[in-house]
């Protein structure tokens, strides 16, 4: 299948950071409606509403930019500007909050600042202390949300080569710092304290193009300073006020008194005009999740867990019209909005925490379904994702109308309340009834665009969405339910034969079928949708589009090294053309698909596979301090090595801390049927963690524990009223 190359992306599933707008609403706002995102290849025009699809968003309307391809650049001409690296930078997270720093200075350079809704409030804040920058000795997260920096010096002549004064920074996405001065001096210090700062005001999208602007000039304001342009004003404020106040410089100051081993503190205030403090979802709202807690032979379960429903909480977002439905943002810092496929994705493996996510997230996004008037009716709109070289860019839309009904009857499943599920339901019947008509009398579900490709994941997601679909039409005693099933038994037929690509190695599913009916054969990640068919009553899992030898083959390649880095699953496999360990689509681990194999692996039994990615996460995830990206390079694994982080991947990011929930509970099993008012536990046998202990999750609307032994047997500790052990 010969396509135009899609331009290269680092950082997000959608479009590149430097190709599009950054996904912040603006404070105070609802989400914004998207509108699908269209297909476009070498030999077709860009589809528009009257051709039966919905016309591509108009830029600045909360939707992404349409990329161009890569040209050469002429000699003499500039290059494309670098995007800002956040490997290394230390994003401390509360949305719509973020501060964004390396090791405590702030020194206006690269993506350093403190933020609210997208916009750069003050991006630089340089400290010195008797004239001196503080030697920096330490910066780490203490939370999703905050940051901790220290550094020291010598301010006595008589202290020798000890330092005798720790400066200690606590920076959080709140836009608050305290800066506090300790000293271990025997005398009283008279410590001048400086900071300057500055800020361009800049939107996130503007400075990750390269094209923010110079610092604005200060203004002398209440105790601090301010800076405005044409649209936005910030200010900075100081308790206690400083002694003197620069504007030309941008720099406060202070005459601090610190006693022999004692303290001195100036806290700093950062505020957008016209908007009080910042009241971050995550905070201001009964949590969503369960106070849930890993114990175990393997020490890095608990930090793990930990550090995962942090940053859940700290991503969490609101629609200031339904203040009690929250949603997910896909990651900080480039995708901190509404991403509809992620939303529902990280939703989904974010059951074991309880329902109530789910809840929000379904009713946001079917308040934007479009309506029966549109050439699309029921679906839910998505932007497109860029597919790598071999494919063009799909539509996240798709993704996101199937994911609603299987997310809907799952959560029933988990213990969402009766009442909300059928609330919920009449959006869940127009996904489905969207998929029928759009599938017609075919097998398969195409791309939406005429001439489309039929891909891989694609009948995946749309498979699971007809079983778990008909499942809960029947439950609710709807219509429709034999239609799904009747159509799903006949892609299954179907893709069994078409999709199955013979090769000496026993074969392998192709990636997606041309236009014209060829296999697309390049072995990638996303065929990990194949494993994950969806939970059905009585603790069973649907049936799959593989028969049990070529599942047995797909769990073979997925514990090979062509696709297992030894840190987790590349996104196309080291033998295929095109691979590129940091390419988003082409190489690098992308830490949804692996936990999603995890997952599968061990529900199909293919429990060595399973384990073999499992341990190679959890190895990876304790060299990026617990806090795992959404993605990074996919180089092999060897002794003494460490995974090399993407330069600009989000950290955190939803589905990969959402994943780590998903992982920890699959090795236990947990496959809950509240209407039955029964649990079914099918632990991995081969304990490949030793004995795990899992806390404070949510089943039937209840506290939830369970523990799995060294033997692999799993014991449940804590449970609903009348909830029963399934068989």
């Amino acid at each position: 299948m010969h396509q135009q190359p899609t331009p290269p992306s680092t950082a997000a599933d959608e479009r590149p950071p430097w190709n599009r707008h950054d996904l912040f609403p603006p404070d105070g706002a609802a989400p914004a409606r998207r509108t699908v995102g269209a297909l476009t290849s070498a030999k077709s025009p860009r589809p528009n509403a009257s051709a039966g699809h919905p016309r591509p968003p108009a830029p600045g309307r909360g939707s992404r930019l349409t990329a161009a391809p890569p040209v050469p650049t002429p000699r003499g001409n500039r290059a494309a500007p670098e995007l800002p690296s956040t490997h290394a930078a230390l994003i401390c997270v509360a949305l719509p909050g973020l501060a964004i720093s390396g090791d405590g200075q702030l020194a206006g350079r690269g993506l350093d600042g403190f933020y609210r809704g997208g916009r750069r409030l003050l991006s630089r804040c340089q400290v010195r202390v008797a004239g001196r920058e503080p030697l920096a000795v330490q910066a780490r997260m203490t939370g999703a949300d905050s940051a901790r920096f220290v550094g020291t010096l010598r301010a006595s002549p008589s202290a020798g080569p000890d330092p005798d004064v720790v400066v200690e920074r606590t920076r959080r996405a709140d836009g608050t710092e305290r800066i506090t001065l300790r000293s271990t001096a025997a005398r009283p210090l008279r410590l001048p304290l400086e900071i300057a700062l500055g800020t361009d005001l800049a939107e996130l999208g503007t400075i990750a193009s390269g094209r923010a602007g110079p610092e604005l000039p200060a203004t002398v304001h209440d105790s601090g300073l301010r800076w405005a342009t044409a649209g936005a004003a910030a200010s900075v404020t100081a308790d206690p006020p400083p002694s003197d106040a620069l504007a030309s410089a941008g720099l406060l100051r202070w005459e601090l008194e610190v006693p022999p081993g004692g303290t001195a503190a100036v806290e700093l205030r950062v505020r957008l005009d016209g908007a009080g403090p910042l009241r971050a979802a995550g905070h201001v709202t009964t949590s969503p999740f369960g106070p849930a807690k890993a114990t175990g032979d393997d020490h890095r379960v608990g930090p793990l867990l930990h550090t995962a429903v942090a940053d859940l909480q700290a991503l969490l977002l609101r629609d200031p019209a339904h203040a009690a439905d929250t949603h997910l943002a896909a990651g900080a810092p480039w995708r901190c909005g509404l991403a509809p496929a992620e939303a529902l994705a990280a939703a989904r493996m974010a059951l074991p925490l309880g329902t109530r996510l789910a809840a929000g997230t379904l009713r946001t996004l079917a308040r934007t379904q479009l309506p029966d008037r549109s050439p699309q009716p029921g679906m839910v709109p998505g932007p497109r994702r860029d597919a790598g070289p071999l494919l063009p860019p799909g539509c996240t839309g798709t993704e996101a109308t199937l994911l609603f009904p299987v997310l809907l009857a799952e959560a029933r499943r988990w213990g969402l309340p009766e009442q909300e599920t059928r609330e919920l339901l009449p959006a869940a019947e127009r996904c489905l009834a969207w998929l029928r008509a759009t599938v017609g009398d075919g097998p398969y579900l195409h791309d939406p665009q005429p001439g489309g490709p039929a891909r891989c994941e694609t009948q995946a997601h749309a498979h699971r969405a007809a079983l778990l679909g008909a499942d809960l039409l029947d439950a609710y005693d709807r219509p429709g339910a034999d239609g799904l099933r009747q159509w799903a038994q006949a892609l299954q037929a179907a893709f069994r034969a078409d999709f199955w690509v013979a090769d000496r190695g026993g074969g392998r599913p192709a990636a997606a079928l041309a236009p014209d009916g060829r296999p697309v054969p390049h072995l990638g990640s996303i065929t990990v949708h194949l494993l994950d068919t969806g939970l059905l009553g009585s603790g069973r899992f649907a049936p799959g589009l593989l028969d049990p030898v070529q599942t047995d083959h797909l769990a073979r390649l997925f514990g090979a090294p062509a696709m297992d880095a030894g840190w987790g699953l590349r996104g196309l496999g080291a033998k295929e053309t095109g691979h590129n360990p940091f390419g988003h689509r082409t190489g690098a681990v992308r830490v949804h698909d692996t936990a999603l194999a995890i997952a599968g692996l061990a529900a199909a039994g293919y429990e060595k596979e399973a384990g073999g990615l499992l341990r190679g996460l959890l190895e990876a995830a304790e060299h990026f301090g617990h806090r795992l990206p959404e993605m990074f390079a996919g180089e092999q694994r060897t002794t003494g090595s460490a995974p090399l982080p993407h330069p600009a991947a989000c950290r955190p990011a939803a589905t990969a801390a959402a994943s780590v929930v998903m992982m920890l509970t699959s090795l236990a099993g947990i496959r809950p049927d509240t209407p039955a008012r029964t649990v079914t536990l099918c632990p991995v046998r081969s304990a490949p963690l030793g004995e795990l202990g899992l806390t404070g999750l949510r089943v039937a609307g209840a506290p939830f524990a369970v523990r799995v032994s060294r033997l692999g047997l799993a014991m449940v500790e804590e449970a609903a009223d009348g909830l029963q052990l399934g068989v």
